[in-house]
């Protein structure tokens, strides 16, 4: 699906505007067409309808903000061995076999799920800012290792311009803020 489609906006929408947006189509067409067609025209806010319910389902099961702001207060208090812990339980919950990455400063985890390898760099998850560099280095991590994915995470700070670019043009994943703390919500095992 096109990321500004009228579905995907829909999908990121409040859930009751895709209702409202159905329940115009259906009172156009009574109003303006005729009695024999008008319920056959109205069919067409069916699809409308299916992602209202879409959109619902997600957004009354995603984490609420408080949830997600103590995540992040949490994550953000962790050492660099609970933090890392706690990354490794979320990916092994979503079925991901993961390896820690010892002699390699710029990767800290590998994924493999479904022969599918992802490299993580997550160490300077605390950081301030974030730069180039460390995208760069990932970026080198998974080319020699012929890996498909790379993953940096990123709690706190910002990406600089450059970095958000880097990760854009080398198809680096940015795994950071709200994202982050919804997937550690999910993680499995006792907490940290």
């Amino acid at each position: 699906m096109a990321k500004n489609s009228l579905f995907a906006i829909l999908l990121r929408s409040p859930w009751w505007i895709s209702f409202a947006i159905a329940a115009a189509i259906i009172l156009v067409c009574g109003a303006f067409l005729p009695r024999e067609i008008a319920p056959f025209a109205a069919l067409g806010a069916l699809p409308i309808i299916v992602i209202g319910g879409m959109a619902a389902w997600r957004q009354f099961r995603a984490p609420s903000t408080a949830k997600v702001d103590a995540i992040k207060a949490e994550a953000a208090a962790m050492s660099w061995r609970d933090f890392s812990s706690a990354l490794e339980n979320a990916w092994k919950g979503e079925g991901q076999n993961v390896k820690r990455i010892t002699n390699n400063p710029a990767v800290d985890l590998e994924l493999e799920k479904g022969g599918t390898i992802s490299l993580v760099s997550a160490r300077r998850w605390k950081a301030a800012k974030h730069g180039v560099e460390p995208l760069r280095e990932l970026q080198d991590a998974v080319m020699k290792q012929k890996a498909d994915h790379g993953v940096y995470v990123a709690l706190q700070g910002e990406l600089t311009e450059n970095a958000l670019t880097f990760a854009k043009e080398h198809g680096l994943l940015l795994l950071e803020d709200d994202a982050l703390a919804a997937m550690l919500l999910k993680r499995q095992g006792p907490k940290t």
